[in-house]
């Protein structure tokens, strides 16, 4: 175990601060897709039936009235849904952002070696190129990581809409 937080730590010097930010930044999103899909998998099911039960013991289906009802019922429960995702979304937009701001201050490093030592010592720029092409990398595994989850909560709430919209019918009589 202490060999493993060693090599974390290792691993975060080697990449810089930007690369904490952007562990930071992950962690945080993973959190919030975790809440989103137990919220989804979990709760949200007692509250549709709740939702359900309302509308099945309204008297009147058929007016405008009961079509606004219907339809506000069904944003409440598309918003509480969302919850999230939106911000869940920018995170996973920052994370190659972040990524190329690591790139820059590695980069930045490299050159003041070059400045410094000559462009002749390669051993002194490696750890500025290493400190460069590292959080860039981290900053890419989160956005995919993030994009893939996001994607499925997305496309989740979409069915979960289509599906609340079928079992609450408006009563037309034609």
């Amino acid at each position: 175990m202490v060999e493993f937080l060693e090599a974390i730590r290792d691993f975060a010097e080697t990449g810089g601060q930007v690369l904490l930010v952007i562990g930071f930044l992950i962690f945080v999103m993973w959190l919030l897709i975790l809440e989103r899909v137990l919220y989804i998998l979990i709760w949200h099911k007692e509250i549709k039936n709740d939702v359900l039960s309302q509308w099945q013991e309204r008297q009147d289906k058929t007016s405008w009235n009961a079509e606004q009802i219907r339809q506000a019922a069904i944003s409440r429960m598309v918003m509480a849904l969302n919850g999230s995702i939106p911000i869940i979304q920018a995170l996973v937009a920052l994370c190659p952002l972040l990524g190329l701001m690591g790139t820059v201050t590695g980069m930045i490093e490299v050159f003041d070696v070059m400045a410094i030592s000559g462009s002749g010592n390669a051993r002194s720029m490696a750890s500025g190129v290493s400190k460069a092409t590292i959080p860039t990398m981290a900053g890419m595994v989160g956005a995919l990581s993030g994009v893939f989850a996001s994607t499925w909560l997305t496309r989740k709430v979409k069915t979960e809409r289509a599906h609340l919209e079928d079992q609450i019918q408006l009563v037309r009589h034609i």
